[in-house]
């Protein structure tokens, strides 16, 4: 049985175990080598993830079954001080996709969110990546498109999607 439960490890030794793992293969095709080394470290590091919660506040989801993490999730309340809940990553690792733990994941995002009198999910997708599909399957749709400078000459090309909760 799949279990969501909230990160305490401030390593984040699963999250980053996972990102590593499916981030090469989910961007391989998207984004140059350089390009996927820069976001690792600049989403990933054990520094960025430390300021990713105790800065911006976000919080951090496990997918866990028979003490493994099969996937997480990254999420924050009042986004842009509106009364949305953003999901910032979400990711479940590549044998494990199929089997209902995104939908898991994002599902235990939206009860925590009506708990907090939020009114819609969003998230930004990269316009080449097939998860599209999937939260469109979730009732996402997409209501912008978004070009973010990341830095080092680098862009994130994305959709902007969101849902009414």
């Amino acid at each position: 049985m799949i279990v969501i439960k909230n990160n305490t490890d401030t390593n984040f030794v699963e999250i980053r175990a996972i990102a590593q793992e499916v981030w090469p293969i989910a961007y391989g095709s998207i984004l140059s080598s350089d390009q996927l080394d820069y976001m690792m470290d600049m989403m990933y590091s054990l520094s960025s993830l430390q300021a990713q919660t105790d800065i911006k506040k976000n919080l951090f989801i496990l997918a866990i079954e028979n003490d493994k993490a099969l996937g997480f999730a990254g999420y924050e309340f009042n986004y842009n001080d509106s009364a949305k809940t953003k999901i910032h990553k979400i990711y479940v690792l590549t044998t494990q996709q199929g089997k209902g733990i995104g939908k898991q994941l994002i599902d235990f995002i939206a009860e925590e969110a009506k708990l907090m009198q939020q009114k819609g999910l969003i998230l930004n997708v990269n316009k080449n990546n097939k998860a599209i599909e999937f939260y469109k399957i979730l009732g996402f749709s997409i209501s912008a498109e978004e070009v973010i400078d990341i830095g080092n000459g680098y862009v994130m090309d994305d959709y902007v999607m969101g849902k009414d909760i």
